[in-house]
């Protein structure tokens, strides 16, 4: 049986990223049987950033998996034995969730060697980066992952990336001071672009379930 970990750094259960990150699911479970996906919303945990305890460097017990405990503790022990891992978040501010920093934070940290300055994950693997964004295409702040792309790309490979623009950031404008955007707009885009991003994250999916196997 073959693992991905799928990872929801977004604060809404059914909103854009947890739809894209779900229909990327599922485009990897249609591959083959063997294929098992496990979503994990970081919004759901509690835990902390990296506590700078450097338990991960101690000389003859180094840790490429971070040693502080705490509800994270059993998701970065799933993912160092996965063999692929999914990153969703919307892109708030022109970056990541804090959420997602503060996890990324303890993933890749112990994977940092501070005598070579090499990044070793416990194992390498497909990664794919998501990001959801109220930008264009053409106009946009994002910094998607930022500085933690290179750790990711470093570590574990050269990530596939999947970005859904001009997202809705609620279902009623009327309800809400928003006049900056216009709802006919956003709907238009909508009718022409979501159901090809949710398809293009099916594909994606797929594509890293026949990869592994």
């Amino acid at each position: 049986m073959k693992k991905i970990i799928v990872i929801d750094g977004g604060p809404r259960k059914t909103f854009n990223t947890a739809s894209m990150l779900q229909k990327y699911a599922e485009g990897a479970m249609s591959v083959s049987s063997e294929i098992e996906v496990k979503t994990v919303r970081l919004y759901g945990l509690d835990y902390k950033g990296c506590m700078s305890c450097m338990a991960c460097k101690i000389k003859g017990k180094a840790s490429n998996v971070c040693k502080f405990k705490d509800a994270l503790t059993p998701v970065l022990e799933e993912i160092a034995m996965a063999d692929g891992l999914i990153l969703g978040s919307p892109i708030y501010f022109g970056d990541v969730t804090g959420q997602m920093r503060t996890f990324l934070e303890r993933l890749a940290f112990p994977w940092l060697s501070y005598n070579d300055y090499s990044m070793t994950a416990p194992k390498r693997m497909p990664v794919v980066l998501l990001e959801t964004m109220n930008g264009t295409p053409e106009r946009n702040n994002s910094q998607g992952y930022g500085s933690m792309e290179y750790c990711l790309t470093a570590a574990l490979g050269e990530p596939e990336r999947l970005i859904a623009y001009n997202t809705y950031q609620v279902k009623n404008y009327d309800r809400y001071e928003l006049a900056g955007f216009s709802e006919e707009a956003k709907h238009q885009w909508r009718e022409e672009h979501w159901e090809q991003d949710l398809q293009r994250a099916f594909d994606a999916g797929k594509r890293m379930a026949e990869k592994i196997l």
